[in-house]
């Protein structure tokens, strides 16, 4: 029996879904495909920095002492920081390495604006 296409989240762009649960692959809009092997890493960092959010978010309802909750509010910004940089690695030894192979540069600059984003 055959499966459906698999739908992607509305959230998601066209063209990038990170739906590779088990090493399936996902194909980008510039047109490479390939597996990520950190995608379960990535889930449990960004479920504590979602903790450690709520958390503060408690610590506010709470009226928690301000030098607390910004002392919270570092680690949720350093566990986002950190989740990134293990995507950025995951990206880089993966999309990229294909994109340089296969000279798609549109990939390249893809990840040029992402990291302008990121480090903003």
């Amino acid at each position: 029996m055959t499966e459906g296409p698999q739908e992607r989240p509305a959230a998601l762009e066209p063209g990038h879904a990170y739906l590779h649960e088990h090493g399936i692959p996902h194909e980008h809009a510039h047109g490479h495909s390939h597996s990520h092997t950190q995608t379960r890493a990535v889930i449990n960092r960004l479920a504590r920095a979602i903790g450690h959010l709520e958390r503060v978010k408690a610590m506010v309802e709470e009226g928690r002492d301000c030098a607390e909750v910004l002392i919270q509010l570092a680690a949720v910004r350093s566990a986002i920081n950190n989740t990134g940089k293990v995507i950025l690695k995951d990206h880089l030894e993966h999309c990229i390495v294909d994109a340089v192979q296969t000279q798609d540069f549109a990939a390249i600059d893809e990840l040029n604006r992402a990291i302008e984003q990121f480090v903003k």
